[in-house]
């Protein structure tokens, strides 16, 4: 009646070992490090890096656990390990002292990081550590606001542009083009004509609406963007930076990021373990990027502040290569770079070399093979304002390899080059919340997490023993084996853990544990009702599983709903609370049994089992009417 067959204590033995070996790599603590890489082009880091760092470090009597070589070519890296944090600042002064001559063009950067202890055959197994949150780890926290505006207004001139370019290549006549607030209005003297420009935009973009309207004797086309595109620009617009801030931030050798949407047009940015609030926001925050455009002829050089400027052409007068007229038509962006690295030019002016994916290096190829001789302006485009970093006459043609000069300093060119790299945001945003946690303040939240999750499991574990006897002990065991896997699920998912996700393990307990004296009150129930216990133990859980299961379904369903609609410390609470409720219907019901069953099971003349005192109403007020009489 009550066993299990085989195959069920080996599936439970295979998760407990699974969840000991996931949980396990919680109990090796990262080690505060350093990590030198290169911000110049022709610095390289290698084994010769790696000894300089090492007797610097000796030289100065800073003690280091191990200094190593990691990566190889332009990835390569110097790591150090340091015992505690107060050395590893130390260290990081030292560094870049001795590593750097001139601190205002340093040739190495020197990072605060945290390097894992896990053994390497656990890392290969996917067997890590909980990433552990802000608010645990210490670090920055950003709310970044998306300028929705800006999105649409970059798209609403790109669709000028591009009616403006089709109907020049259909050969379609208009009386002119215009922009009006959010819409398009283009001009014509037929009905014939206006017709013939909506088919041919209406094919060419399903995002566009068209209507009509009259001025005089003109025929106008409106075109406007559809209300759902518009939309749909932002979201891509928002999703776009997030992937440009993932880039940016992992240049910087971060470790364990946050960066996910809140709401229609905000971003969260927690970046663990950084103190450093003036570098990061600067980083994060700009939206450089490069753009490539041709000069214009018709304008002689050095005439530029006095001549006319042609319709389709604009002044430039910022910057080294300023003033230059120039088209209003980008010819290469920074959208088309695919790598960019800092150097300097055979003049030992910083540089940064470009490479250009497959299309925009069929443009530029196209474009300097028909105008050799001629010029071509390099404009870095920032926080809405050009600077022109160069203009250079092209010498011959050439295509996805490059090099732009003009940057101020190796500095400058390395953060262009890191920027060019990430990709540019799609959008400015504005800091809208700052936050910073010290280290100490995080182990402060772990310390006082930990101390009230196992209290908590220790008050439950005493109650239960004491109140169920054997079978409060069985249910301590399988509370255990539920935590166990909650953080082995944990782990194994790569999840963040923070505070509110310490808080939901703590509820976990407390909601484990009541499926287990569900349990056991019901199996009470059965002896009352004078079924052997055998009877009883088996009536008792198949009869409590539907309760168990109603209400583990009810508060899964608001689990999900935080899940999906939270976000922030809401969110991290929610994946802990779902993951806690998944586990505790495994471990209270089918773990627990499969103790009971292995320790009551066999026993076939079984007279009594310890689950403390089961109270019988008639018998009792039997027993009290034998006293009274």
């Amino acid at each position: 009646m009550n066993r299990y067959p085989l195959w069920k204590y080996i599936l439970i033995l295979a998760t407990v070992l699974v969840g000991l070996l996931y949980t396990a790599p919680n109990y090796f603590v990262d080690s505060p490090a350093l990590q030198v890489t290169t911000s110049k082009a022709t610095v390289k880091v290698n084994s010769d890096t790696a000894t300089r760092v090492a007797e610097a470090l000796k030289r100065d009597g800073i003690p280091a656990d191990a200094v190593g070589l990691e990566g190889s070519g332009d990835s390569a890296s110097v790591r150090a390990r340091f015992a505690t944090p107060d050395i590893q600042f130390k260290a990081k002064a030292a560094l870049e002292r001795d590593l750097n001559r001139d601190p205002a063009d340093p040739d190495y950067i020197v990072t605060v990081n945290l390097v894992k202890n896990t053994p390497a055959w656990m890392q290969a197994i996917n067997a890590k550590p909980l990433n552990l949150g802000l608010d645990l780890r210490g670090g920055v926290h950003f709310l970044l606001q998306v300028d929705a505006k800006a999105v649409e207004e970059t798209r609403i001139k790109g669709v000028l542009s591009s009616v403006r370019s089709e109907l020049r290549d259909k050969n379609i006549r208009h009386a002119g083009i215009d922009r009006v607030g959010n819409n398009v209005e283009i001009k014509f003297r037929d009905e014939a004509t206006r017709t013939q420009a909506r088919n041919v935009l209406a094919a060419q973009n399903a995002d566009l609406a068209f209507s009509d309207a009259a001025d005089g004797s003109d025929l106008k086309l409106v075109v406007t963007l559809k209300p759902a595109a518009l939309q749909r620009v932002v979201e891509e617009g928002v999703k776009q930076n997030i992937s440009a801030l993932s880039k940016r931030i992992n240049e910087l050798g971060v470790s364990e990021p946050v960066i996910q949407q809140q709401g229609r047009d905000r971003i969260v940015v927690q970046l663990p373990g950084v103190q450093d609030v003036a570098h990061a926001k600067d980083i994060i925050g700009r939206t450089a990027t490069l753009e490539f455009r041709v000069t214009d002829d018709t304008v002689t050089p050095g005439t530029e502040l006095s001549a006319a400027i042609p319709l389709n052409s604009e002044l430039f007068t910022e910057g080294a290569g300023a003033p230059v007229v120039v088209s209003k038509d980008v010819l290469v962006s920074g959208d088309s770079v695919i790598n960019a690295v800092a150097g300097f030019d055979q003049n030992q002016r910083p540089a940064v070399n470009i490479e250009l994916n497959a299309d925009g290096g069929r443009k530029m190829r196209a474009m300097t093979r028909e105008r050799v001789g001629k010029r071509m302006a390099t404009l870095l485009k920032e926080k809405g304002k050009y600077n022109v970093l160069q203009v250079a006459t092209i010498q011959s043609e050439f295509g996805s390899n490059f090099q732009t000069t003009g940057m101020a300093s190796p500095q400058a060119a390395a953060e262009l080059a890191l920027l060019l790299r990430s990709g540019a945001l799609s959008a400015p945003m504005e800091f809208v919340e700052e936050r910073v946690v010290g280290p100490q303040l995080g182990a402060e939240n772990i310390a006082k997490g930990l101390h009230s999750t196992l209290w908590g499991f220790v008050a439950i574990a005493i109650f239960m023993v004491i109140y169920y006897q054997l079978f409060g002990f069985f249910s301590v065991v399988a509370l255990a084996c539920n935590l166990l896997f909650l953080l082995a699920l944990l782990s194994m998912l790569g999840a963040t853990l923070t505070l509110p996700g310490i808080a939901a393990i703590a509820l976990a307990l407390g909601m484990a544990i009541d499926a287990n004296v569900l349990i056991n009150e019901r199996i009470r129930e059965e002896l009352r009702a004078g079924n052997t216990p055998q009877a009883a133990i088996s009536a008792g859980f198949s009869h409590a599983w539907a309760t168990i299961l109603d209400s583990n379904v009810t508060t899964l369903i608001v689990g999900l709903a935080l899940l999906v609609f939270g976000s922030g410390a809401v969110r991290g609470f929610a994946v802990v609370h779902c993951l806690g409720i998944l586990t505790s219907m495994f471990s209270a019901v089918f773990l627990s049994r499969g103790v009971v069953n292995l320790w009551y099971g066999r026993k076939k003349k079984l007279g009594k089992i310890a689950i403390g005192t089961v109270w019988n109403a008639d018998a009792a007020a039997a027993k009290a009417a034998v006293k009274k009489g």
